[in-house]
């Protein structure tokens, strides 16, 4: 897991902040109600299932879109007045020129991000060896694999060392290797005091990286704050049970909102009381021991889901 460099510096700056922001199409809630705050110096997970609303709320901090009502701030200030200039952002639709050559593409979004020409250049020469990709400067982006078409994308995002970035599935086409690398920049942006926005539908991939989380679901916020904390509030409900005996599937399902079940052993999340979930089991099975588990990200969201319908 990444440093937590806000709580280890004594800060407790806001450097993002959303409140109640809302957004609707055709009348249908794609974003309702979503407030969270973002400490300098994190890499804040924001996270939820394909189609949650994760990429329309970042596109209303990026102000490709507008809510339909809401307050965004960064660094104190409203985010229209404040402008948007030392933000870098790695789009979930990738959209590159695709008859264009590498070098060429990433001077003008250096040059459009303030850069001059000369460190432009300087900049997307320096990344394009990090990337392994010194040698294909002069490339057009169609002859590159989707892999290192999103290499570029990020490279974009960074070019300008904006102070807070934003990344929409930035894992997408990537081999483990990739993958890695791109981690290990992450890591050495937040080193640097950089503010990082993780958005994914990979929960196990926020529970590497990230300090603190937002989760949601169809729009709506399930769970935000500390992953440490989410998960101590979670603990006493996750479960690992071992027995000797017969117990009976569709029994045990009821008392989990979400279960695994193997020869003699059940593990998940208690929907109901653990005494009283052990009081049936002691009826039906010897047990051989009974223990709390950290739960994992997936298992919090499928009970905290379960609890809203």
């Amino acid at each position: 897991m990444f440093l937590n460099t806000a709580m280890e510096r004594g800060s407790t700056y806001k450097m993002l902040i959303l409140n109640d922001l809302t957004k609707r199409f055709d009348g249908v809630h794609a974003v309702k109600n979503i407030s969270f705050k973002v400490e300098k110096g994190d890499v804040y997970g924001f996270l939820g299932p394909n189609g949650a609303g994760k990429t329309t709320t970042i596109r209303m901090i990026m102000g490709i879109i507008q809510p339909d009502s809401g307050l965004i701030h960064l660094n104190g200030e409203n985010i229209n007045s404040k402008g948007r200039k030392n933000l870098g952002y790695l789009p979930e639709d990738r959209g590159l020129y695709q008859k264009q050559k590498l070098e060429e593409i990433l001077n003008y979004f250096g040059m459009l991000r303030g850069l001059s020409s000369l460190e432009a250049k300087k900049r997307s020469s320096m990344w394009l060896e990090r990337f392994e990709l010194g040698s294909q400067g002069t490339r057009k982006v169609e002859e590159l694999s989707k892999g290192n078409q999103q290499k570029i994308q990020f490279i974009i995002s960074l070019l300008h060392d904006p102070d807070l970035i934003i990344l929409d599935e930035p894992f997408t086409g990537l081999d483990p290797l990739n993958q890695l690398l791109l981690k290990e920049i992450m890591q050495e942006k937040q080193k640097e005091g950089k503010t990082i926005i993780f958005s994914t539908h990979q929960m196990e991939q926020v529970e590497r990286l990230c300090n603190n989380i937002c989760l949601i679901d169809k729009g709506e916020l399930i769970v935000e704050g500390s992953l440490d904390d989410i998960r101590k509030k979670h603990s006493s409900d996750s479960v690992e049970l071992r027995f000797r005996g017969d117990l009976d599937k569709q029994g045990v399902s009821k008392y989990f909102s979400e279960l695994e079940y193997t020869d003699n052993t059940v593990s998940g999340i208690l929907n109901k009381n653990s005494s009283e979930f052990l009081g049936w089991v002691n009826s039906s099975v010897d047990v051989l021991s009974f223990q709390l588990k950290v739960p994992t990200l997936e298992q919090i969201f499928l009970k905290e889901v379960g609890q809203k319908k």
